[in-house]
């Protein structure tokens, strides 16, 4: 029999061969307790993302568009490293849906996962309703995970989930610092309010976040629990594997998250499935309408007029990395 010369290996290569073998399976063991899934920077978000042009669920004076025409009317841009969705600027049609903004849905879906966004800027003027949120499909039963949303430039950042009955959260005893306002997840409880927290920095939302820079949000989500963290641009504590893109995180090492959900009163296993990423910007609708000084008229009229707000009603993303 014949055998090639490029299958004979020494003692001393095979042992060498494997120490490398090795080496690389260690590297990868400690490179996280989450690796990298995928990461979008840039032009990145247009690959990973569709633009969802339906009727907004959440009933707002809101005209969502494709992608041709976001890129066309510039509602959408980027460059190496920015990302950037923002609403119309013109005048609205008293006939179509309302001003032309963007809704952002990830083409994959997740289920426990570790997402970090870095944020430079956020939607804000008084009829914007912007959120950083994640949801299922059949809508509640694979639950609703809000990660940075508000309403009228109201802060701090409301966090919180939305899920079918049967998950409740403690009102005390959590480990975190946030405050708990709510703690019936039931989405037919309370009016969809879900169980939210408040999280302690006033920079974690609207013109606050924006003065500041931004910031960083983080989410780790499990079948025990699931915590959301915020880190403003200018706070020294924020880990240096949330700052920078790196290959493998740690949650643990990241110390008191800001919101805290646990499993205690809600099989979190059980409420939360494969779930989709989104980056909208509503206005008016259930929330911002209804809580607009002056009502939900008031509101229409003021998405109808326009005005300064409207140009800095914008999300501009440094990025957002996914870890499984």
């Amino acid at each position: 029999m014949f055998v090639s010369s490029r299958h004979l290996v020494s003692p001393q290569l095979r042992t060498a061969r494997l120490g490398t073998i090795n080496q690389h399976l260690t590297d990868a063991f400690i490179a996280g307790k989450y690796n990298s899934k995928e990461v979008f920077i840039g032009d990145g978000f247009y690959n990973g993302f569709n633009f969802y042009n339906g009727d907004d669920p959440t009933h707002g004076r809101v005209d969502y568009v494709d992608m041709g025409t976001a890129q066309s009317m510039n509602l959408t841009s980027s460059s190496a490293d920015t990302f950037i969705t923002r609403v119309d600027t013109g005048g609205v049609d008293p006939a179509s849906r309302g001003r032309k903004a963007v809704r952002l849905e990830s083409k994959n879906q997740y289920e426990n996962h570790v997402l970090v966004a870095d944020i430079r800027h956020m939607p804000e003027g008084t009829p914007t309703w912007p959120a950083l949120w994640e949801f299922g499909d059949g809508w509640p039963n694979l639950g609703e995970l809000d990660i940075l949303e508000g309403a009228n430039d109201n802060g701090p950042n409301l966090a919180s989930l939305h899920t079918s009955a049967g998950c409740i959260q403690p009102m005390g005893g959590r480990d975190m610092k946030g405050t708990a306002v709510s703690d019936n997840c039931d989405v037919a409880a309370n009016g969809n309010q879900g169980c939210g927290v408040k999280m302690d920095s006033p920079e974690s939302y609207g013109p606050a976040f924006n003065g500041a820079g931004g910031g960083w949000v983080a989410v780790e989500r499990s079948n025990d629990y699931i915590k959301v963290w915020f880190w403003g641009r200018n706070d020294g504590a924020v880990p240096g594997e949330v700052r920078d893109n790196v290959q493998g995180v740690n949650p643990d090492t990241w110390g008191q998250p800001t919101a805290l959900f646990d499993s205690s009163q809600c099989p979190l296993n059980d409420k939360f499935g494969p779930n989709k990423i989104v980056i909208n910007t509503s206005l008016c609708g259930d929330w911002a309408g209804n809580t607009y000084p002056g009502g939900m008229q008031a509101c229409i009229d003021a998405v109808n007029s326009g005005g300064d707000w409207t140009g800095r009603a914008y999300w501009e993303f440094a990025r957002i990395a996914v870890y499984v």
